[in-house]
């Protein structure tokens, strides 16, 4: 029997020794059977009322289990601490949705393809040897294929991949798609809308011929003397007036706790609850293209080992993170999450014309974050805290961009990115679940607008603006697009507690602005990802709510999540609630994003209002030590730390 450490804290981290109890518990229960295998595990966290009140810990993990061989699927929660299964539900698909697409069902794909007489005749139609294509399984969504009702379905594109270091996504085997049976390991249909050269252009972004002669670039060394200013300890960040709990789970990924500044609480959990990559092109072999890569692959299984020099600059502290893999196994990721400070320019500076004084600044954030690959792309998350109470997220979207052949005559749907080779429109958007505790758990979210004053009595001359603020009172006020032309953000704050000024005390979330669901209101999609149509929700707090297009996204018909809990119209004003924000980005790519794509960057931020007297960040004390910066010529231009050599911040 595995032998469990102490755990002091409810949030503490998932330790190998607990993915193997929960483990033994299943099989002594006689639910972790021969075929039957792990499609999802994470730590199952108390309701915030007992973490907050100190409740004894009890270390609770929820593990999803599938039988290949029947297609069944349970819904599980087994307690590490008193090795029990406290509950066991098993899924009704056509209802609840499918369990995620585990990477044991990956492995399938390519063997059941090739013992299709339809795919195989395909294949030889276009002179393409088998064994030279790689398959790409999809989930399949919903769609008006009774067939599909209640069985795991993927849809499989194929891609040539020419040598064994040919990266295949630059020969798509285009106008061919096949419907993939999972459980069954067959193929119900192959559909081929006739046959389309496939692009003979190399996509091998690694292979230094195509790179070319490496650029002249001297080395930039990131280096901190005296040891970084923050500490970690058994997940307890502290750095500054900063103080938060890391977790990580596979699903979403890094998520934050308890994040509080100067002993004051302002998020008692952050994460990133769900994304949906939705496609463009409604050719009839790719129409059905969108992934909820949160929901229906459990994304951060994928996470990278992050490298120092590479991924990560200057003084590091790595975090491992621990998971299960498909039978149940520990399995740990090592470097996951890295964590480390940066130099971000000037923080505030004056220079006085009456006292001559001369004051400046610099600010630095401390980075928390992982990277984690899904198929063509990769994506990184990044949480930043900064010296001012500033909160900000930024997810960094790069890799290989989905390809698709390019006909002659164009597609209105997608860009041409190499010659006959073409990229497809599409959207990456993120769901933001922020469960706020601004000053406490009581709080209430103000719409605020910047308002034109009309010109006339009491504004002759036509310059004044003003502040418009709405208090959002019910789940059906809460659900808000975003406006650029009005500014348009929205204040968290704390109806009980009021600052110096007599102000209510908040933070405010800033959107980006960007385009939310561009999807038809009446289309599959829009069912399905019915969070990704507002950039705000706010909802009463339910520790059962965690993920807003709902437990179970794989093969869901829609209207989990947000919009079935928002139809209860729940009170949000002084309540304990938790805000969604929707943010992403629309791309439309571009040949500079072949064959490797440039990072992309989306993300919000949250900036205290009223949440202070005045400038939290008065007592950083200046860059050099003996309370001066130091001055250096170079070409003529006096530089400080950090400077470029325009003599600007960096």
């Amino acid at each position: 029997m595995t032998t469990l450490e102490t755990r002091t804290h409810a949030l503490e981290m998932t330790s190998e020794a607990e993915v193997s109890a929960v483990r033994e518990v299943l099989v002594d229960a006689g639910l972790l059977t021969e075929h039957v295998r792990y499609a999802f595990f994470a730590p199952e966290e108390p309701a915030k009322a007992d973490v907050l009140a100190g409740t004894p810990v009890d270390r609770r993990f929820r593990a999803v289990l599938l039988d290949l061989a029947s297609g069944r699927s349970w819904d599980t929660v087994v307690s590490a601490t008193s090795r029990t299964v406290v509950s066991s539900r098993e899924l009704d698909p056509p209802r609840d949705g499918q369990p995620p697409i585990i990477d044991t069902e990956f492995e399938l794909i390519e063997d059941i393809l090739n013992a299709s007489p339809n795919w195989l005749a395909a294949l030889g139609k276009r002179g393409i040897e088998p064994a030279s294509v790689r398959a790409v399984p999809l989930s399949a969504g919903v769609y008006d294929y009774p067939g599909e009702v209640g069985r795991r379905i993927v849809r499989a594109f194929g891609f040539r991949q020419d040598h064994e270091k040919d990266h295949p996504w630059a020969h798509p085997i285009d106008g061919l798609v096949a419907y993939v049976d999972l459980t069954a390991r067959s193929v119900d249909r192959v559909i081929d809308s006739g046959v389309v050269p496939v692009p003979s252009t190399a996509g091998n972004f690694d292979d230094p011929e195509v790179q070319g002669p490496p650029l002249d670039l001297k080395p930039i060394e990131i280096t901190q003397p005296e040891g970084r200013s923050f500490t970690v300890e058994d997940g307890r960040v502290r750095w500054g007036k900063w103080d938060l709990r890391i977790g990580f789970n596979e699903r979403e990924g890094l998520t934050l706790h308890q994040v509080g500044f100067d002993g004051r609480p302002i998020v008692y959990r952050a994460s990133v609850a769900e994304m949906v990559v939705p496609y463009a092109d409604p050719a009839p072999v790719r129409f059905w293209q969108n992934y909820f890569d949160c929901g229906e692959y459990m994304f951060a299984r994928y996470a990278d080992s992050l490298q120092l020099g590479c991924d990560c600059l200057g003084d590091i502290h790595y975090t491992d993170a621990v998971i299960a893999d498909d039978l149940g196994n520990p399995r740990t990721i090592q470097n996951a999450i890295c964590m480390h400070e940066e130099d971000y320019g000037v923080l505030w500076k004056h220079s006085d014309m009456f006292t001559g004084s001369r004051e400046v600044r610099r600010q630095r954030r401390l980075v928390i974050s992982f990277f984690t690959p899904i198929g063509n792309y990769d994506y990184g998350f990044y949480w930043y805290l900064y010296l001012d109470g500033t909160i900000q997220l930024e997810v960094k979207a790069t890799g290989i961009v989905f390809t698709a052949a390019y006909p002659e005559g164009g597609n209105e749907y997608a860009t041409e990115v190499a010659p006959g080779l073409g990229a497809p429109y599409h959207q990456h958007l993120f769901s933001a679940r922020l469960d706020m505790t601004v000053d406490g758990t009581r709080n209430a979210v103000d719409e605020v607008e910047a308002e034109r004053v009309p010109m006339g009595e009491g504004n002759p001359y036509g310059n004044a603006f003003r502040q418009r603020r709405t208090r959002l009172t019910r789940e059906s006020d809460a659900q808000r697009a975003s406006a650029q032309g009005s500014v348009r953000t929205w204040h968290i704050v704390n109806p009980d507690k009021r600052n110096a000024l007599g102000q209510n005390v908040g933070y405010a979330l800033h959107p980006e602005g960007k385009a939310t669901l561009l999807a038809d209101d009446a289309s599959s999609i829009h069912a399905r990802a019915t969070f990704a149509t507002n950039a705000l929700w706010v909802t009463r707090y339910d520790p059962a709510e965690r993920y807003p297009a709902g437990d179970f996204v794989n093969q869901n018909a829609g209207g989990a999540g947000l919009p079935a809990w928002v139809r209860a119209d729940r009170p949000v004003d002084g309540e304990d609630i938790v805000v969604w924000h929707t943010f992403g980005t629309t791309h439309f790519p571009r040949p500079e994003d072949w064959p490797v794509m440039p990072v992309d960057y989306t993300g919000f931020t949250l900036k205290p209002v009223g949440f202070f007297d005045r400038n939290p960040a008065l007592d950083v004390p200046p860059a050099a030590s003996g309370g001066h910066c130091r001055a250096g010529k170079d070409d003529g231009v006096v530089h400080g730390p950090g400077q470029d050599r325009s003599g600007h911040g960096g």
